[in-house]
């Protein structure tokens, strides 16, 4: 592994040197236990703790199959979907990779008593398989985490709705939060040249989820003076969906929960800004009934800040918790685009103020490739940037974890795999130095 490490910090990039380096026969990832998923069962969800649950282990490198891709991972990054594999919720992820392991020999790699996990990834590519012709050893890439095998009608027009479409690192095996990672091909993206191995991974799967759910034909299509109420909105995912409205043309109303992520948002040029625990908006009375009086206060106080006007779409992805209010204070006509549900996955509305005011509720669930290459491309031009606030060590992955567990976190937490330090992997020095304070406006965060 060494051997591959310096081969990378050389800055030699010739696929002649990475076609002949040897691959080692394991590597180091982080993991869950198959024989530990009870672990947490008397635990109420919030006191679950990944630092028990996620293990650094030294795993075989797996034989790659045709169109896939042996990746040499110099950094990863933290999203929910990890910290649901490590608390073991909704359910455990070793049944995505019991059904997926039966389709065919090759996906039977991905039955393991053990789940390498991690959805991003910056790094450089040492072997294709058969059947890959665009990428080739030597070459710098991030990847998205769309694993989909495109044998079905189904997924032609729309990667998304292949029958066969899996998340890597969540419903896949093989994942980015180690030192190796296999992808397939299709998951691969040129790595912006500008931003180091940190930054450059930090990004790939809230940035191309936001670009879908937002921006795209299969979202909610954002126009240009569009008001967009964004929930969590200097967070992973609402930050990158702030930078859009903003980039867009549109109006963003953020929703935040302290005064410091008030002002990371004013950072990113936002104007109309929410702090939810300051103004103590309180939607649910109890576990089984919500307070339509909140949802009434949250839209006066939207319709304060904007002049007189609803909001045209609602950025949803906290979901139980807010969903009720988030149907509530769009406007008529208007839509609410939702992913995820970190607050839980039963959401409850009044449907009276849906159907009777021809609101739209539109799902939407990660990118297809080409939305995610387009998302990527903005942060290739620098018209959105990474949002990296803090990087851990490989081996401080469960806190990490923990800090997005606990929304203890600013942005996105990155983390170190093969990279020995921060700050490393520039090869385009001009061109960062053009967008240096908005790559680091959430250090230090």
């Amino acid at each position: 592994m060494q051997a591959i490490r310096d081969a990378i910090l050389s800055g030699d990039r010739s696929e002649e040197t990475y076609s002949n380096i040897q691959i080692p026969e394991s590597y180091r990832g982080a993991t869950v236990h198959k024989d530990e998923i009870g672990m947490f069962e008397d635990l109420p969800t919030k006191d679950k703790d990944p630092r028990k649950s996620l293990h650094i282990d030294d795993v075989p490198v797996p034989e790659l199959a045709p169109g896939e891709a042996l990746v040499a991972v110099m950094a990863s990054a933290i999203n929910y979907n990890t910290v649901w594999t490590s608390i073991f919720e909704p359910v455990p992820t070793f049944g995505f990779l019991e059904r997926y392991g039966r389709t065919s020999p090759y996906a039977k790699r991905h039955d393991l008593p053990y789940h390498v996990v991690g959805s991003d990834l910056a790094g450089v590519v040492l072997r294709v398989a058969p059947g890959v012709a665009k990428w080739k050893p030597g070459q710098e890439v991030v990847a998205h985490c769309l694993s989909v095998e495109l044998e079905d009608a189904d997924g032609h027009n729309d990667t998304m709705l292949d029958p066969q479409q899996r998340i890597w690192g969540f419903e896949t095996n093989f994942g980015g939060l180690a030192e190796l990672a296999i992808v397939k091909a299709n998951q691969l993206m040129p790595k912006p040249d500008h931003l180091t191995w940190e930054e450059a991974a930090s990004p790939g799967l809230v940035n191309s989820t936001a670009y879908r759910q937002l921006i795209s034909k299969n979202g909610a299509a954002m126009k240009l003076g569009d008001r967009v109420l964004i929930w969590g909105a200097s967070g992973g995912l609402g930050s990158y969906a702030t930078q859009m409205a903003l980039a867009g043309g549109a109006t963003p109303v953020c929703v935040v929960s302290s005064p410091e992520k008030a002002e990371i948002c004013r950072a990113m040029g936002a104007d109309l800004i929410i702090d939810r625990n300051a103004e103590d908006y309180r939607f649910w009375k109890d576990e089984q009934t919500q307070d339509p009086k909140e949802w009434q206060r949250l839209g006066k106080r939207i319709r304060e800040l904007t002049g007189g006007y609803d909001v045209d779409i609602v950025f949803e992805h906290p979901g139980r918790e807010t969903f009720g209010a988030s149907v509530y204070v769009a406007r008529k006509g208007g839509t609410i685009v939702t992913c995820a549900s970190t607050s839980g996955y039963m959401h409850e509305y009044d449907n009276r103020y849906l159907w009777m005011n021809l609101k739209r509720i539109v799902s939407s669930h990660f990118a297809n490739y080409r939305e995610a290459w387009e998302a990527n491309e903005l942060i290739n031009r620098g018209l959105i940037h990474p949002t990296l606030s803090q990087t851990y060590r490989l081996e401080e992955v469960g806190q990490a974890a923990l800090d997005v567990h606990r929304n203890a976190h600013q942005g996105k937490v990155g983390v170190l795999t093969l990279s020995p330090e921060e700050g490393l992997g520039v090869t385009n020095a001009g061109k960062r130095a053009q967008f240096a304070a908005e790559i680091n406006r959430f250090r230090g965060e």
